[in-house]
């Protein structure tokens, strides 16, 4: 899933690029933000579980993708690959949006698949259990990974709107990291993992940062007239 969701996002990409009238150049940051992405979504999750088990083991591990080391990572090598093709980072970002939100809801349904990222103990209609899960679980849990998937989808129609209307490109950057931001957030309520802040967890925490950036851009760019 992880590769379908890298396919489809560099397809949107490319249709984006092609759009805004970008160097095609650009989707070379694409490939390498993909390869930054899974390396610093791994690395981190292994960093996280340190201790639990041995690192090669957890490297090796079936599941275990963190989505801010994937960020990060991702984020980090697709700058750098787009300033080696001085092309606009900004635009070239923007362009990227509706990409990296219908990726991250397609590598969700991984994560449901695989039995990873769930929520607390639940005993709605559509509580999951995952006995071969990670950790494994008998108990009916929220399908959180379901939750951000359906969550991400309109944020990215919304994105693909707001570049149609021609809006600034770091506005539409600011809605999508303030978008992305709110919908993990509020998500992580859900999720089992250890708080560190009062009932926030170090995911809650990333989170909030993400979308205050991404509020800060929002406030601060103005739509031309």
């Amino acid at each position: 899933m992880v590769g379908v969701g890298a396919l489809v996002g560099i397809w949107l990409f490319m249709r984006e690029l092609a759009f805004s009238k970008i160097s095609p150049s650009a989707v070379d940051a694409a490939l390498v933000g993909v390869i930054g992405g899974m390396a610093g979504a791994k690395l981190l999750w292994v960093f996280e579980h340190l201790g639990e088990e041995p690192a090669l083991t957890l490297i090796l591990s079936r599941g275990g993708m963190s989505w801010f080391g994937g960020f990060a990572g991702g984020l980090g090598a697709g700058v750098w690959m787009l300033s080696r093709r001085r092309v606009s980072v900004i635009a070239a970002l923007s362009a990227a949006t509706p990409a990296l939100a219908v990726g991250h809801a397609i590598g969700r349904i991984g994560c449901l698949l695989v039995g990873d990222d769930y929520g607390r103990p639940s005993s709605l209609p559509w509580a999951i259990a995952f006995p071969e899960g990670l950790p494994p679980t008998l108990t009916p849990v929220h399908p959180t990974q379901i939750y951000e998937a359906l969550a991400l989808m309109p944020l990215a129609w919304l994105l693909i709107r707001w570049r149609r209307q021609q809006r600034p490109d770091a506005a539409v950057l600011g809605l999508y990291l303030a978008g992305a931001g709110a919908i993990r957030f509020a998500i992580e309520f859900l999720r089992i993992n250890t708080r560190v802040l009062g009932n926030l967890s170090v995911a809650h925490l990333a989170a909030l940062t993400i979308t205050i950036i991404g509020i800060g851009i929002l406030l601060t760019t103005r739509r031309p007239r």
